[in-house]
This record gives structure tokens, sequence and C-alpha cells, in this order.
């Protein structure tokens, strides 16, 4: 599996942060959703995305007080 350089995974996060900020909070999920499943389509191999998922959710940290606000 390609990995990201560390300059783009920074740009990547940034482009991201932003994007969910114009979504908004009552759209963030749909539009979280609606990306994965457009990556899902690019990367075309469902054992990877099962994989990505459980990866995800492997380790995933509660948000933190300093996050809410």
């Amino acid at each position: 599996m390609t990995k990201l350089p560390s300059d783009a995974r920074d740009r990547m996060y940034a482009e991201l942060a932003r994007a969910i900020s114009e979504a908004g909070t009552e759209r963030e999920s749909l539009f979280l959703a609606r990306l994965v499943l457009l990556l899902f389509e690019a990367v075309g191999e469902e054992a990877r995305c099962r994989q990505a998922v459980a990866d995800a959710l492997e380790e995933l940290p509660m948000p933190s007080l300093s996050a809410a606000g």
C-alpha cells in the first residue's frame, strides 16, 4: 500500500479540516461518510477498504476537551 509523504499528509489534513468546517456540525457525519464512500470507490478493493475501517477503529481516542471548543 502506498502512503502519502508527510508533507502531503499535512496538506490533506488541513484540507479535510477546512472541508469539515465548511460542511458544519449538522452535516459533518454525512460529509465524512460520503468522502469515505468516494475513497472506497477509488481504492476499488473491498478487502483493503474493510481493513481500513478496522484500522481506523483500532485505538480510536476519545475526543479531548480541547477539541470540543
